[in-house]
């Protein structure tokens, strides 16, 4: 054995060898890069001035943002990764996209205030995002909150806060500046509010067999009057979706009755003391028995 002065170097550590990542995580992820992509180059059409296509790509980022999770949920790939990327490309998409189209369409003509109100829409659509990651995974939420979102949603609000791009292009008048400012606000208010809103997550989840056709109908005669008719559609749909937000929180306040009359019931039921056993032969007193029944009536 042969002894040196030095001492010997220390073995290099293993390089640490990443795990292959499963298909079935990166289609979703893939779905929502697409959609950002179709965000980001709303804002340049917005710049151009080509607001009929901003809309469109705004419009097809929504489509996409829906079908993302579905297809995670589907194929059991969600990620706190894909998670993360989803609220960021819809920060872009729906929060700096339409605000940006807004404001190069109209709200510029108020010069400071109208850049107030788009950029009050941006922070909102970011604020609001944050409480849905915050509360996502939190343990306290009824049952029934999942069937509804706090405040409404991110592409939700886009496509909603665009409806005086929508009136304009029908012909019908140009909504003033200080309107769309206004409803520009209102729309940003309604995101960051506890308003519950019916989120439609578990419509859709089975569909009996003798309805896939005419569900195939409907999706196609939809897509087609969007096409034919983009802007008497996106005006009719944004007006119903407005519409219908106070059936959303009647909705949901009859849940919690329902779940406060369940918990209610519960607790006494838990708090009533027990009851000694009856001797054979004798039924309780609150349902008496045959024999007993004329003796209560007399």
């Amino acid at each position: 054995m042969v002894f040196t002065p030095f001492e010997p170097d220390p073995p290099l550590p293993k390089r640490r060898r990443f795990r292959p990542i499963p298909v079935r995580t990166l289609v979703p992820n893939l779905i929502t890069l697409l959609a950002l992509c179709a965000g980001l180059p709303a804002m340049r059409l917005a710049v151009e001035g080509k607001l009929e296509w901003a809309v469109a790509a705004i419009v097809f980022a929504a489509t996409l943002d829906g079908i993302d999770g579905r297809v995670a949920r589907l194929l059991k790939g969600t990620s706190r990764f894909g998670a993360e990327l989803d609220s960021l490309a819809d920060f872009v998409n729906f929060g700096v996209a339409p605000a940006l189209m807004l404001y190069f369409w109209g709200l510029q003509e108020l010069g400071h205030a109208g850049w107030i109100a788009a950029m009050v829409f941006a922070i909102s659509m970011s604020l609001r995002l944050a409480r849905f990651n915050a509360t996502i995974d939190d343990p306290n939420k009824p049952a029934f909150a999942a069937n509804f979102f706090t405040g409404v949603p991110a592409p939700a609000g886009a496509i909603t806060v665009l409806l005086p791009i929508y009136v304009a292009f029908l012909d019908v008048g140009r909504w003033p500046a200080a309107l769309t400012a206004g409803y520009t606000l209102l729309i940003a208010f309604l995101m960051v509010s506890r308003l519950p809103v019916f989120s439609g997550k578990r419509v859709g989840k089975r569909v009996a067999p003798e309805m896939v056709l005419p569900v195939f109908v409907l999706v196609v005669l939809f897509f087609a009057l969007l096409i034919s008719y983009p802007w008497m559609v996106l005006t009719t749909g944004t007006i119903i979706y407005l519409a219908s937000l106070p059936f959303g929180y009647l909705s949901y306040r009859n849940y919690e009755r329902k779940d406060a009359a369940v918990a209610a019931g519960a607790g006494v039921a838990a708090a009533a003391p027990p009851q000694p056993p009856l001797p054979a032969g004798h039924a309780p007193a609150e349902h008496p028995s045959e024999e007993e029944r004329p003796a209560r009536l007399n």
